[in-house]
């Protein structure tokens, strides 16, 4: 059944001269490209707990469907039925096993983080920016690299895991002397996931003597995606000891530098993981990416946007003048 939904959309592809196409496709790379852009700017210029809860959401999200993903192991469905043929250039940009969809738990908990911070604001913006994550699943299935049910797993994951922050969230609110115990789990868990993934048997099927999927390059993705936890873990441990910024608002120097900060953060978004990964191979590489731009979001900037913002204290020439006139 979900091959031929999958078949019926090719089909529908092909009759409409593939006319929806490019616009899938960008939707797809954008959900996973530049889209945490915007909690990140929401994290350092408009509400630092509401962009911190999207944020720690997709971070989560993305690390644990990593490990269900290689404990899974599902083949594409152009591997598990050769009539599938993916649009465009799909096949080469979908990467890692097939269940569940890593662009569905990419911009699930991300358009929904947003969306749940929109609803006190506006509701019919918060339910367009929440229908945007069943869209970018859809595509998936669109562009034929993705079944319902990977789709479908994907957004579940997407809702759990939103709930599940939103309650450590209140837990921490309340208890916030246990918010570095939660975080020495999150860090454990990534280690312990990255050492699972690398050392877990893979099926090694072979067709024609050739390998049909290489379990190391399934592993890049799994390493990266790890990497968001145990860079949490460690970049909010340091935002919160010996950071601790305000979200700067919407003017004055510290927007300035929370603007100026999304300039690097494109640019390496576009490209560092290239060069990590020629530098330590496709594994840390993948992993030192993730791990630095989580760095870079959640405590670096925003050091420099406290820097930026606390009020400058007056010159020893002014105070004396102060003085004076008081005198």
């Amino acid at each position: 059944m979900d091959i031929e939904y999958l078949l019926f959309l090719q089909n529908l592809r092909n009759s409409t001269n593939n006319a929806l196409t490019p616009f899938f496709e960008n939707l797809s790379l954008f959900a996973v490209t530049y889209l945490v852009m915007v909690p990140v700017f929401v994290y350092w210029a408009i509400d630092k707990r509401r962009g911190l809860y999207t944020l720690a959401s997709y971070y989560l999200c993305c690390g644990v469907n990593a490990v269900v993903k290689l404990t899974a192991c599902v083949y594409r469905p152009w591997i598990r039925d050769a009539r599938v043929m993916p649009a465009g250039d799909a096949i080469t940009t979908a990467t890692g096993y097939s269940f569940p969809s890593g662009h569905t738990v990419t911009a699930g908990p991300i358009y929904g983080g947003l969306a749940v911070s929109a609803w006190h604001w506006n509701k019919i913006v918060a339910v367009l920016i929440g229908s945007l994550a069943i869209l970018t699943g859809f595509s998936r299935n669109y562009l034929g690299v993705h079944t319902p049910q990977d789709v479908a797993v994907g957004l579940t994951e997407s809702i759990f895991w939103l709930i599940v922050m939103n309650r450590i969230f209140h837990y921490v609110d309340e208890h916030p002397e246990k918010e570095d115990h939660l975080l020495l789990g999150a860090f454990v868990f990534g280690w312990l996931a990255i050492a699972y993934i690398t050392f877990k048997p893979y099926p090694m099927d072979y067709v024609n003597g050739q390998l049909l999927v290489d379990p190391n390059k399934m592993m890049n993705d799994g390493y990266g995606d790890i990497a968001l936890i145990i860079g949490f873990a460690v970049a909010r441990y340091i935002e919160r000891r010996w950071v601790g910024f305000e979200a700067s608002g919407l003017k004055g120097r510290g927007l300035a530098v929370s603007l100026a900060g999304l300039v690097p953060l494109y640019l390496m978004i576009a490209n560092l993981r290239p060069v990590l990964d020629a530098a330590l191979g496709a594994h840390w590489g993948h992993f030192l990416y993730n791990f630095i731009l989580v760095i870079y979001c959640i405590c670096l900037v925003p050091a420099l946007i406290k820097l930026v913002s606390e009020p400058r204290e007056a010159r020893p020439a002014e105070s004396v003048a102060a003085a004076a006139e008081a005198a």
